[in-house]
């Protein structure tokens, strides 16, 4: 287990002893890769309540505004491969069937209300829930709807309950909701905003839509990030091409299935067989034979040294540093109306992918979290010193753990400083200043169009 010494602080301002706390996480994971349990993390299959670090702050710290990207939750493959069945999996939202909420039935019968909502462009034609007996491709499933609602409750304790974060007679105006067109990050925006406000009025939901998936919003054209995007998928064809272990993997698999190696790989086996394994579903046959465990590691040990790989070569983190500005520069923006006293926008909600959560969790510095998992959640916590009510810190955890002082413009501070905090200008330099540093540029768009030397 972690010993972590604390020094707790008496309301006489005196520290007394220093004590030893236990943090409750055993220290299990495997030391080399260990691609099934790195799959199972993946999963998230929602089983044991999760301990998360939102909300700790001293007891002289204001919460000011939440800021969540989410990934969506569990879905249905976005590819087939060739000639098997598709995966017998059932999207129909069943309270009494596992994994399920206690929500869930309230959830689904609120949705059904839904139509006072005003959901931008394409939105409105979306379902607000899954519901068909065999899933569609990428459809979220009843295990994702049940990820957000988990999330959703767990913001909710922290940053309603305890902080306040709300009033029970919130406006529409404090609230930003964001979602790109698919139905499942809809649905899961909505899955999570219901237990995060349960029975919510929908006349104050306002949806907006995103047409990208990097939510660059107005500010996409940007040569040089596609140029270091390609660069990057250069490297990742280089590497697995390298890999003898994976081309014999593919080979077989081929001739179980009856097509071409290179049409096999095209199908990205690795997103259906993930689908199989987190469902517990077997994974699918011929008459020749059928795809196996075997199989599924030795393709999912592929994707996590993959992932190693891009971290130490810098491509990939060149690409988000431009992909991502255009979202972090509008974060950083209202973090500064709300730390000058605006009141809007206090809870915002982007619901996005794993390709929009990866590159930010790059750009801010944090190699060592994993991939996103199904329902992933990034949060930007705002704090005021209630001593100091001028100085304003930011908090960013992932998937619970606070992961503040491990982003590049931070790392070094709580070295320096007694509060377990960040100081929201070291943030605002980051994003306005330093990022261009990078491609000694001045600006985004200067950076987009410098080639490199």
């Amino acid at each position: 287990v972690h010993l972590i010494p604390v020094n707790p602080i008496r309301e006489d301002g005196l520290n007394p002893k220093t004590r030893k706390r236990i943090m409750p996480d055993l220290l299990t994971e495997p030391p080399a890769i260990d691609p099934v349990y790195e799959a199972h993390v993946y999963c998230n299959i929602p089983t044991v309540a999760e301990r998360s670090m939102e909300g700790h702050a001293p007891h002289y710290f204001k919460l000011v505004s939440v800021q969540v990207l989410i990934r969506h939750g569990d879905r249905y493959p976005l590819y087939a491969i060739p000639k098997t069945k598709r995966p017998d999996i059932d999207c129909m939202l069943l309270p009494s069937r596992k994994p399920s909420h206690l929500q869930l039935e309230a959830f689904i019968k609120h949705m059904s209300k839904g139509s006072a909502a005003q959901m931008d462009g394409s939105l409105s034609s979306l379902p607000r829930y899954p519901s068909h007996s065999l899933c569609e491709m990428g459809e979220l499933t009843q295990t994702g709807v049940v990820q957000h609602l988990r999330n959703g409750q767990l913001l909710r304790d922290i940053y309603i309950n305890k902080h306040k974060l709300l009033p029970s007679d919130w406006a529409a105006k404090q609230l930003y909701l964001e979602t790109t067109g698919k139905s499942r990050t809809l649905q899961s925006a909505l899955a999570l905003l219901y237990t995060f406000l349960p029975d919510f009025d929908w006349k104050k939901i306002n949806m907006r839509h995103q047409w990208s998936t990097i939510f660059c919003s107005g500010s996409c054209d940007c040569p040089m990030r596609n140029h270091y995007l390609e660069e990057e998928q250069r490297r990742q064809y280089s590497l697995r091409v390298k890999n003898n272990d994976l081309e014999k993997i593919y080979v077989d698999m081929a001739k179980i299935v009856g097509i071409p190696t290179r049409q096999l790989r095209a199908s990205n086996p690795i997103d259906s067989l993930l689908c199989y394994f987190c469902h517990n579903v077997s994974f699918p046959c011929t008459k020749t034979g059928c795809i196996s465990m075997e199989h599924f590691k030795v393709i999912k040990r592929h994707q996590l040294e993959d992932e190693r790989e891009r971290q130490e070569k810098k491509l990939y983190f060149l690409y988000s540093l431009l992909a991502t500005h255009p979202l972090l520069n509008q974060t950083v923006n209202r973090l500064q109306r709300l730390a000058e006293g605006k009141k809007e926008e206090v809870f915002v909600l982007y619901s996005a992918h794993d390709v929009t959560l990866s590159p930010v969790l790059s750009a801010l510095g944090i190699t060592e979290a994993r991939f996103p998992r199904f329902a992933a959640r990034l949060v930007f916590e705002l704090w005021q010193d209630a001593k100091k009510p001028k100085e304003h810190f930011i908090r960013i955890l992932y998937n619970g753990a606070d992961v503040t002082f491990q982003t590049s413009f931070c790392k070094d501070h709580y070295k320096r400083s007694s509060k377990p905090m960040c100081p929201l200008e070291k943030f605002v330099h980051f994003v306005k200043r330093d990022v261009f540093l990078v491609f000694n540029s001045t600006s985004y768009y200067d950076a987009c169009r410098r080639r490199p030397l």
